[in-house]
C-alpha cells in the first residue's frame, strides 16, 4: 500500500476521496434518506459508528482472520454493529428510526464500509484504521448534509422542522420527493466538476505564466 502520514488518512475521504460525491459509494441512502437533515444526521451518525466499530474489530483481529473467509468475517462484523445501531436509534429516537425504515439495515452490505475494512483497516493498525474511519465517515456526513440541507430548505421550507421563510412560500414538493434526491446529487456533482475544472484550468494559466516569464528571463 501506499505511505500515508495520519493527516492524510483523516482528510482524505472528507474531500479529495469523498465516498459519496467523488467514489459514488453509498448512493442507495444518499438519494432515499435526504429528504431532511435530521435524517441526514441520523443515518451518517448510524453509518460513521458502524464504520468506526468495525474498522477498529477487524485492525485488531486482522492476524487471526483467515484469508480465506476474510470477507465474510468483515460482514459478520459490520452487521453485529449495524444491529447496535438499529437499537439505539429504535429505543432512543422511534420517530427517526421509523423514517429511516429499512435503510439502517442496508448500512451492512453499504460498500464503502466493506471497501475500507478490505482496502485498509484489515492492512493498518488500530490508530491509523480508526483515523480513516472518522475521515470517511465525516465526509459521508458532509454529503448527506450538503444533500439533506438542500432538500429540505426547497421542498418543505424548513431547516430541522424550524420554518425558514413566510407563509407565502410555496414548497417544491418535488424535492422531497425520490425525484428529489437525483435532481440534488447532480447539481451538487456538476457544482463540483465546475469547480474542479476552474481549479485546473487556473492551475495549467499559472504554470503557462511561469514557463512565459522564465523563457523571457533567459532571453
Amino acid at each position: 500500500m501506499r505511505e500515508t502520514t495520519s493527516t492524510q488518512d483523516l482528510v482524505r475521504g472528507i474531500w479529495r476521496e469523498n465516498p459519496v460525491l467523488i467514489q459514488m459509494l453509498g448512493l442507495c441512502p444518499a438519494l432515499a434518506v435526504t429528504n431532511s437533515v435530521a435524517n441526514s444526521l441520523a443515518m451518517g451518525g448510524a453509518t460513521m459508528f458502524v464504520l468506526c466499530g468495525s474498522s477498529l474489530f477487524i485492525s485488531l483481529l486482522k492476524k487471526f482472520i483467515p484469508h480465506e473467509v476474510r470477507i465474510s468475517t468483515y460482514i459478520l462484523v459490520i452487521a453485529t454493529f449495524v444491529t447496535v445501531a438499529d437499537m439505539v436509534l429504535e429505543a432512543g429516537f422511534p420517530t427517526l428510526h421509523k423514517a429511516l425504515g429499512a435503510f439502517i439495515a442496508l448500512i451492512v452490505v453499504n460498500c464503502m464500509i466493506l471497501g475500507r475494512q478490505e482496502a485498509f483497516a484489515s492492512k493498518r493498525p488500530v490508530g491509523r484504521a480508526l483515523l480513516d474511519a472518522v475521515g470517511t465517515g465525516l465526509g459521508f456526513q458532509i454529503a448527506l448534509l450538503m444533500m439533506g440541507g438542500v432538500r429540505e430548505i426547497l421542498g418543505a421550507g424548513t431547516f430541522l422542522e424550524m420554518p425558514l421563510f413566510g407563509p407565502n412560500f410555496e414548497p417544491w414538493v418535488v424535492m422531497i420527493l425520490p425525484p428529489g434526491g437525483f435532481l440534488t446529487l447532480g447539481f451538487w456533482l456538476l457544482g463540483l466538476s465546475w469547480y474542479q475544472e476552474r481549479r485546473k484550468k487556473a492551475a495549467r494559466d499559472q504554470g503557462a505564466s511561469q514557463d512565459s516569464n522564465a523563457e523571457g528571463r533567459a532571453a
